[in-house]
């Protein structure tokens, strides 16, 4: 086994770990490690890490379900959309897309820069989110704002559409538009958000991607057995190590991952 698979491996149990202490996150390094460490390609990388992630959101929305943490009724509103728009684009719009897509002079800007710049994008805004204290979300949006189904529908919409192009979950996203448009606390906001993210990920891996391509179920299966290992053991630590703490400190590890997928998908030239 070469060195970079023993390190990607070890990455996919680090990721379950992050999961299982601070219950989010961990799952936005699938990509890169399964891009840079198991040099699959943007379209594989990314439907692989929609099952990933939609496993290990389930794993830990059905245990928020148990402690009465889930809104099936926001769950649903919102799933719904953002399935129909990861759906779409895992179908038809990823597929579609030619090797390059358009190019200035010398230059070509080619699908997985677009895909893996917009990850990295995203990438940034999760760093951002990680890093900020929501501690009073709650009390500011409580008596705000009734329930707004038109906008949870095309929020729903957007973050599938996304999720369906970079491959990850957005809970970074989900979670301020259920807070602010669902009025829902924040705790119930979080679990709801893992039980959309599975939904939205399983179900869309499942209708785009694992009837269209020729998907590794061995490697595939490997890989997110690790990270459930890992969650099991991050939800055991959880109970000793300061998740807050943690969640900053990989807010900031994200951000250089970010950095450094930019790096090397625009200033490397391939």
């Amino acid at each position: 086994m070469e060195i970079t698979t023993i390190i990607g491996y070890t990455c996919a149990l680090l990721i379950g770990i992050i999961l299982g202490i601070i219950g989010g996150g961990g799952s936005i390094l699938a990509v890169p490690v399964l891009a840079y460490l198991f040099h699959i390609d943007e379209k594989m990388a990314t439907a692989y890490s929609l099952f990933i992630v939609g496993f290990s959101a389930l794993v830990g929305g059905l245990k928020k379900h148990f402690n009465g943490y889930v809104d099936w009724k926001t769950a649903i509103i919102f799933g719904i959309p953002s399935i129909i728009g990861v759906s779409i684009v895992r179908k038809y719009i990823i597929p579609a897309l030619p090797e390059i897509l358009f190019s200035t002079g010398q230059f070509d800007f080619t699908r997985r820069m677009g895909m893996f710049g917009l990850f990295a994008l995203l990438m940034f805004f999760a760093a951002i989110s990680m890093l900020k204290d929501k501690k009073n979300r709650t009390k500011e949006n409580k008596n705000q704002k009734k329930y707004n189904y038109p906008l949870i529908f095309t929020e729903g919409l957007i973050v599938g559409i996304l999720t369906g192009f970079i491959g990850a979950g957005g809970g970074f996203l989900i979670i301020p538009a259920l807070v602010l448009l669902a009025n829902i606390e924040i705790k119930t906001a979080i679990g709801t958000s893992l039980i959309i993210i599975a939904l939205k990920s399983l179900i869309g891996f499942f209708i785009g991607d694992a009837f269209t391509m020729n998907i590794d179920w061995n490697f595939l299966l490997i890989f997110t057995t690790i990270s459930f290992i890992g969650i099991l053991i991050g939800s055991y630590f959880s109970n000793f190590i300061n998740g807050k703490k943690l969640k900053k400190g990989f807010g900031y590890f994200i951000f250089v991952m970010a950095i450094f997928i930019f790096y090397m998908e625009f200033a490397i030239k391939r």
